[in-house]
């Protein structure tokens, strides 16, 4: 990759951002309020994705458990990525199908008044499409980080924070940033 094309990517991605910053900081401070009344009342995060959503899952979960901030001092935060245990998933493809390998761990370990964060570049992942169908019965919030249009998942999920943008890799750019600014925002309210 050449230098021009380096930086052109840089741009992009910082173009992005400013789009998002533009058109979805309200809804970044919904889903952080939301975040916080679940905290505040003992409950936890749940996190769920395919790919790199999955990975994405993962990296906020241990942001919540250890911390975000590195000069921050506080405790542990409930928080599960819903992509992390080979046996439950690789079991739950076998016995149901790929797409309740989330949802049955939300029925297994969702709670009323969690949070479910449901990544989806798409928009439209049959399994994450699932976890969110169950979390709402159960009574748990649902946060979208979703791209594109937001596929199936923005009219499911309660907060809906949808990329403006169809190029994978900087939606997935985005909804890290989106991630932690929600944990930074939780981490300043709960621990001053």
């Amino acid at each position: 990759m050449s230098v021009d094309k380096i930086k052109k990517a840089l741009q992009d991605s910082a173009d992005l951002k400013l789009l998002v910053a533009e058109t979805l900081s309200e809804k970044i401070e919904q889903a952080a309020i939301a975040l916080l009344i679940s905290i505040n009342n003992g409950r936890k995060a749940m996190f769920c994705g395919n790919g790199g959503s999955a990975a994405d899952s993962q990296h906020l979960a241990a942001e919540f458990v250890i911390r975000l901030s590195g000069d921050r001092q506080r405790r542990a935060l409930s928080a599960i990525a819903l992509t992390t245990d080979g046996s439950i998933i690789t079991a739950g493809a076998n016995d149901f199908g790929f797409e309740y390998i989330f949802s049955r761990q939300v029925e297994a370990l969702g709670s009323e008044g969690d949070i479910l964060f449901a990544i989806s570049t798409s928009g439209n992942s049959s399994n994450v499409i699932r976890a969110v169908e169950a979390a709402r019965q159960k009574g748990i919030y649902t946060v979208g980080l979703l791209g594109g249009d937001g596929g199936r998942l923005g009219s499911l999920v309660q907060c809906a924070l949808v990329v403006p943008s169809s190029d994978t890799q900087r939606i997935q750019e985005a909804h890290i940033a989106m991630g932690h600014i929600i944990i930074s925002t939780l981490e300043e309210k709960l621990f001053p």
